[in-house]
């Protein structure tokens, strides 16, 4: 039987948390981690993010972490390091009352890796997001009538860009990783480079 560790209820200062794999891991309702170091090994389907808030943390994918809804957590402050791919960052007001609790704001992802990533209800000038071979599509739906009319290789275009401007109106961002796109959309790394590079609305 797979055991459960539940951390609710109670603030951690300072402490170093270790999800690892063969367990099942419950992190709130009311948990506050601050100056923790939260190293995930366990995947997605072995975690559940409750409530609370992370603060000044450092959060350290040992391995891809996938879909994960970080939504229902406040975040601020923290670093986060390894890669994460279809993870989704602030509160959502489209999904459930849990998903509305959350946030985050003064976040590093300078170190990481974010493929088909997305922000929601915040302010990206408080986000330190990865640079090239990353990129980001910032304000997607103000951008979405130049995006659709810009050239793009392979299925880049009628694809990830077309899901792109599909966004919620929460949605204020999403960060893909370009050697992982360009692999799964008929294109190079290269040609991926030199249309971003004239498209509006991307950092990288």
């Amino acid at each position: 039987m797979t055991p459960n560790i539940h951390y609710e209820k109670r603030a951690l200062i300072g402490e170093r948390l270790e999800l690892r794999k063969g367990s099942f891991y419950w992190l709130g309702p009311d948990l506050t981690l601050r100056d923790c170091t939260l190293v995930i090994s366990a995947a997605r389907r072995s975690l559940s993010l409750v409530s609370g808030q992370f603060i000044n943390c450092g959060i350290q994918a040992k391995s891809q972490l996938k879909t994960m809804p970080w939504a229902p957590i406040k975040l601020k402050g923290c670093r986060f390091t390894g890669c994460f791919t279809g993870n989704d960052f602030g509160f959502r007001e489209d999904v459930d009352d849990r998903w509305r609790a959350g946030g985050i704001e003064d976040c590093d992802f300078s170190e990481a890796e974010l493929h088909g990533c997305a922000f929601y209800n915040c302010d990206m000038s408080t986000i330190r997001l990865p640079r090239w071979p990353c990129f980001t599509v910032l304000d997607p739906l103000g951008h979405a009538a130049q995006l659709r009319q810009h050239a793009w290789p392979g299925r880049v275009g009628r694809v990830t860009i077309e899901v792109v401007c599909e966004s919620t109106k929460d949605t204020v961002a999403v960060t893909w990783h370009a050697p992982s796109l360009a692999k799964n959309m008929d294109t190079t790394v290269e040609e991926l480079r030199a249309a971003l590079e004239t498209a509006p609305g991307i950092f990288m």
